[in-house]
């Protein structure tokens, strides 16, 4: 077996490792709702959604996959050390926030270390401009987007149940969780699974490994969302808390709310192929629903905490990327 192989092989790794790592440390965004209202237990809430990120594979394409792959940074500016240095920014300030309980983005971090490396290597003409303006429009849109889906939502069924007894709305809806909660997983496994394939198919391309055209193996999409799968059955119960109990308190109906909200959003983007934050889309849909009841009852001290995290998310990732990749050895 060659080096280069060797080096392939590992990066390949590293790439599931992220994939895993982001697993856990989303998993907030699949079952903090489903936890914080008590209709699961947190590990019945990680293993339903673990299932419903790996069933995410069979059925949803890869267009996100192709916008990080070919839609972020120039093929001709990526190589090997581009893409582990891209990984190791986007792998460490996802430990670093999640150590303290912050929900920054996966997503964005994985985009920032990709643009930080790329642009250490070979300067700023290495970005691709118009993919890197949708993803930095979406960074407003999602949880903007997620806010009034799950505002207009939760007034929706308010009206509907109005006439209902709170306690058999409660008792409906904490049923219904079941299934807004596997949506939401659906929505979690395909969106974010799909920038680690990107990341691997590119490396595979670049390599010499897939011929003359880009695509996204098989083998590809099942290794990269198992490793999601196996990564948010390993939990994440710091972020859970701020996601679900510290924004707004939530009861059932409020729960299935947000993650329908939520699920509409990524996999609608998802399909798209737009790669959106599933932190930020969650994030948002949950103050949505807050704010129905009064906005006091969204903590928006908590909220402003999480949204600087945001903003610091792709400079900050990127500047560990291209830190990363001065120090590789490359040549």
């Amino acid at each position: 077996m060659t080096a280069p192989l060797l080096l392939v092989i590992f990066i390949i790794l590293v790439a599931l490792a992220f994939d895993y790592i982001n697993g856990f440390h989303d998993a907030a965004n699949s079952i903090a709702t489903v936890v914080s209202t008590r209709v699961l237990t947190p590990t019945q809430a990680v293993l339903w959604a673990a299932f419903f990120n790996f069933v995410a594979a069979f059925g949803f394409g890869v267009n996100v996959a192709k916008t990080v792959g070919k839609g972020v940074v120039e093929s001709g500016g990526v190589d090997h050390w581009v893409i582990l240095g891209a990984l190791t920014g986007a792998i460490v300030w996802n430990l670093i926030t999640w150590y303290y309980g912050i929900p920054s983005s996966s997503s964005h971090a994985l985009i920032g270390g990709f643009a930080g490396a790329a642009v250490a290597k070979a300067g700023l003409g290495a970005l691709v401009p118009s993919g890197l303006l949708k993803i930095a429009l979406f960074i407003v849109l999602a949880p903007v987007i997620g806010l009034c889906l799950g505002f207009a939502l939760m007034v929706a069924t308010m009206w509907v149940f109005r006439r209902f007894r709170p306690s058999r709305v409660d008792g409906l809806f904490r049923r219904l969780q079941l299934a807004s909660a596997a949506f939401y997983s659906l929505g979690h496994g395909t969106n974010d699974a799909q920038k680690t394939m990107g990341i691997i198919a590119i490396l595979l391309f670049t390599g010499g490994y897939l011929g003359p055209e880009f695509y996204v193996p098989f083998w590809v999409i099942l290794a990269a969302h198992l490793a999601i799968g196996l990564g948010t059955l390993a939990g994440g119960w710091r972020i859970v808390k701020t996601m679900g109990m510290r924004l707004t308190k939530l009861r059932p109906v409020g729960g299935f709310c947000a993650e329908a909200a939520g699920a509409v959003m990524l996999i609608g983007t998802a399909l798209g192929g737009i790669p959106v934050s599933t932190t930020h889309t969650i994030a948002g849909s949950i103050m949505g629903v807050g704010a129905t009841q009064r906005l006091s009852a969204v903590r928006w001290g908590v909220a402003g905490r999480i949204v600087w995290a945001w903003i610091l998310t792709i400079p900050l990732s990127a500047a560990i990327a291209a830190l990363t990749w001065l120090i590789l050895p490359h040549g």
